[in-house]
């Protein structure tokens, strides 16, 4: 069996099929796809006739030819012996390698005596009419072709082409299929797609009314994953402990502690072209490492203007989100007006947009983690919060998931992040932003902390529109609530030190009061699941990590 340096063959996927009938689609989809070595059968013919010192005509007949005359000096022996030799040397960096094409039953059984249960055999076919309409109208293939189909057909190797279907392992008709069905019974064929089994996300989810701390428990954990996803919009800012602290509005909140990380921005958010690029001038976020859905949907100065009467009747931040997202669904008619945009229309985005989905699946078949942020909180949800009081979606679990395009049997964990004491952001016109239970003032919890109740109210703005906050006491009904519409596995428990100021210098469990050490308790009681992180203040070694995961 061939070997590379001691290294294991790889797979060896062996196409089939006569000229039309889609090879060569097949082939270039899997290689731009997945990771594989693709292998032109002409290539080795070129590197045979090369290595001979003949020169062999760029045309379809001559390769015809030519390639039934290596069948009779090899015994059918060359393909087998061309991709053994390009193993051996190392040239099948993957380890799948798909080999385009072969023409008769000793070519594969060739590559099985030389790749031992490692070959898999797809014979793709289509009616002869439609080979023969496809032929006629085919792109330039880069050889001088036949004057028809029939011509081609003429040849004995290739009208002996479709006996090869009986020996296939997988049998493919692409005229009753696309070109992405092709593909994806092929790549499932293989067991390309990856494990449903395989439970790798992470969910980051506010459990009250926005402005939890998620962007402070997600910089802190970031580095422990591979791919920053990130839905909602621009009306939620999630502030991090760098120096000076950031807030990020659409990038995912990890962009700036772990910069290897994937990120992604899925088709369920809404963009504010100003803001994105600003932020991803702001963290020096190269192409490659970005990736916006093409679906994902852009905010007009018109969505703006027309959530300015929602600013002063339920303390909107009036960024234009809601009404883009009614826009999304009334501007399916073509004559609405402003015309609905997607990432994939604005030309500055077009290094950047691409397929989450695509993106997502190649990091699950690579078994690596993912973390979804989502914004707000849950008593702000357009369903489960106090209507009218609410922002214009869902922001609960299962709405991130929906948004960024991901299944729930990926869902490994959901890390529902609460504060100590629940705010809201106030109204200037009203004094009123929605309900809340037992509203309290600042010098309240100042009082019992021991910290300063003016420090507080400048630090309690709103991330995005810098109005003061509103706060009451902490709302067991609503945590109780909140963990079962989430499906809560975690709790992060934020602002300990508004309980005790003496928390703010605790780095262990057991540093903390003695009081807080009981709320946690009682927490976790309620919540159904454990408080596995404590943020204890805003800075790098602000987290207590309770985790056993």
């Amino acid at each position: 069996m061939a070997e590379s340096a001691g290294e294991p063959s790889p797979r060896i996927v062996v196409l089939s099929g006569q000229v039309g009938s889609g090879k060569s689609t097949l082939g270039q989809g899997l290689a731009g796809r997945f990771d594989v070595t693709y292998v032109r059968t002409q290539e080795l013919m070129y590197d045979a006739a090369a290595r001979a010192g003949e020169a062999l005509p760029n045309e379809r007949r001559a390769l015809q030819e030519y390639g039934e005359r290596l069948d009779r000096d090899t015994r059918e022996q060359w393909v087998a012996e061309g991709v053994s030799a390009l193993v051996a040397r190392g040239g099948a960096a993957s380890s799948l390698v798909v080999v385009d094409a072969v023409r008769t039953v000793g070519q594969i059984e060739a590559l099985r005596a030389a790749f031992p249960s490692l070959v898999t055999h797809i014979h793709v076919h289509a009616p002869r009419s439609v080979l023969g309409y496809r032929y006629a109208n085919r792109s330039d293939s880069g050889i001088a072709e036949l004057e028809n189909y029939d011509a081609v057909a003429m040849n004995a190797t290739e009208a002996n082409v479709t006996s090869l279907q009986a020996n296939a392992d997988v049998a493919i008709d692409t005229d009753r299929s696309s070109i992405a069905d092709v593909l994806t019974r092929a790549a499932a064929a293989l067991g390309m797609w990856s494990s449903r089994a395989e439970r790798l996300v992470d969910v980051y989810v506010g459990g009250q009314y926005g402005s939890e701390g998620k962007g402070n428990i997600a910089y802190h954990l970031a580095h422990e994953y591979d791919v920053l996803m990130r839905v909602g919009g621009p009306n939620a800012g999630h502030r991090v402990p760098t120096e000076p602290p950031y807030t990020h509005r659409l990038l995912p909140s990890g962009t700036l502690a772990n910069s290897n990380a994937l990120l992604l921005i899925g088709p369920g958010t809404t963009l504010d072209l100003d803001v994105l690029m600003g932020e991803i001038a702001d963290c020096a976020v190269e192409a490659d490492r970005l990736v916006i859905d093409s679906q994902a949907m852009v905010i007009e100065a018109e969505d703006v203007a027309a959530e300015a009467t929602l600013k002063a009747t339920i303390a909107s931040t009036g960024k234009g989100g809601g009404s883009a997202a009614s826009r999304r669904i009334m501007g399916r008619s073509a004559q609405h007006e402003p015309p609905v945009r997607l990432a994939r229309d604005v030309p500055e985005l077009a290094p950047y947009v691409g397929s989450t989905a695509s993106r997502l699946e190649q990091a699950f078949a690579a078994e690596k983690r993912v973390m979804l942020e989502g914004t707000q909180g849950t008593l702000l949800s357009l369903f489960h919060g106090y209507y009218p009081f609410v922002t214009s979606r869902d922001t609960t679990t299962a709405a991130c998931l929906s948004e960024a395009g991901i299944g729930p049997h990926r869902l490994r964990r959901v890390i529902m992040v609460v504060r100590t004491y629940p705010i809201r952001v106030g109204n200037p016109a009203n004094s009123t932003s929605g309900r809340m239970s037992q509203e309290i003032d600042w010098d309240v919890v100042a009082e019992r902390s021991g910290l300063n109740g003016d420090d507080l109210r400048r630090v309690e703005k709103g991330s995005v529109s810098q109005t003061d906050r509103r706060v009451s006491e902490f709302d067991w009904e609503m945590l109780q609530r909140a963990s079962e519409l989430n499906g809560a596995t975690d709790i992060a428990l934020t602002f300990v030190d508004y309980l005790d100021g003496s928390n703010m210098n605790a780095r262990r469990f057991d540093q903390l009061a003695k009081g807080t050490i009981h709320f946690v308790e009682e927490v976790s009681r309620v919540a159904g699941a454990p408080v596995s992180l404590i943020s204890t203040g805003f800075d790098t070694r602000s987290l207590i990590d309770r985790r056993e995961w």
